[in-house]
Order: C-alpha cells, then sequence, then structure tokens
C-alpha cells in the first residue's frame, strides 16, 4: 500500500536546485520539475517543497539521496502506513541528518527502550531534559524553525513514484 509525505528544501544554493530535482527524480522514478523561490533567510539561496506519494520507505531514500549535498537544508517527511511506521528527517549543515519515528498524528514517537535507555544514562535533572531534547531533535528544529516561516504561502508541487 503506498504511503506519501512531503519534501522540504529550506536553503539551498542556487547552483544546486537542479541536482536536487535530479536526486528526487532518481528515487521516485519519475520526472521532477520543483518550483523554487527566494529565501529571506539565506540570501541567494532558494527553496522549494514537494509532496510525494510512493512506498514505505521512501522517505529515508529521498533523505539519503538529498544528503549528498551537504551545504543544503530539509526536510523529509514520511506518513505512517499498514506495517510501517511514519518517519520524518532533518538535515542541517554542520549538524548532519536526524531521523524519527512519528505517529499519525505528525508527532514523534519515543520507544519504551529508547526512553529507559535515557533515563539510566541521566545522573541529573538538567541531564535528562537535555538527552530528551536531543532524542526529539530539538537543536534542528531550532536551526530550521526560520527557514520554516519563510516558506509559509510558498508553491507545493505534487509527486507520485512510479513502479
Amino acid at each position: 500500500m503506498p504511503t506519501r509525505g512531503v519534501v522540504y528544501v529550506h536553503s539551498t544554493p542556487l547552483a544546486v536546485c537542479s541536482h536536487v530535482e535530479w536526486a528526487i527524480a532518481r528515487v521516485l522514478a519519475a520526472p521532477v520539475n520543483l518550483q523554487w523561490t527566494a529565501q529571506p533567510v539565506d540570501p541567494g539561496a532558494r527553496r522549494a517543497e514537494c509532496g510525494w506519494t510512493g512506498r514505505p520507505g521512501t522517505g529515508a531514500e529521498l533523505a539519503a539521496a538529498l544528503r549528498q549535498w551537504p551545504m543544503i537544508r530539509f526536510e523529509v517527511t514520511e506518513e505512517p502506513s499498514p506495517g510501517a511506521d511514519g518517519e520524518r528527517f532533518m538535515y542541517v549543515p554542520g549538524r548532519g541528518l536526524f531521523q524519527a519515528t512519528v505517529g499519525a498524528a505528525g508527532d514523534i514517537q519515543l520507544g519504551e527502550d529508547r526512553l529507559r535507555s535515557i533515563m539510566a544514562d541521566a545522573r541529573a535533572p538538567e541531564a535528562l531534559a537535555h538527552a530528551l531534547e536531543k532524542a526529539l531533535g530539538a537543536a534542528w528544529d531550532a536551526e530550521l524553525e526560520p527557514y520554516r516561516y519563510a516558506g509559509d504561502g510558498a508553491p507545493v508541487t505534487l509527486l507520485t513514484r512510479v513502479g
């Protein structure tokens, strides 16, 4: 059963825009022509977003393809589908890739074993808070938030995976 998600390219140099489209096209096995707009938070950079439909796991493939250009900022989401959890990927230059499991409402889900490990390793309330923020991707969210606001009202392209 297919699933769907969204690719948000929050910021990329103009010269990389076509490479981003080619990377997404390779994963989806379909031509991609995104509507690029200026990214006011990063003068000279561009932003775009596209919805996609494909098989479960496509979100991870898209994130892997996009992280080949370490100068771009992006997010990829994949909705849960029968037999597969949803996922969220965030990439920030210098910070790397963050991956999390997400529930039907789009919230990050931390499993029981992960929570037990965090609690066992944290020796003080500050350490627990720091470990939970890390597990939730708070640093990635904080860095991407200004770029997200800059995209409000931007055009969205819809794509479907072939095959």
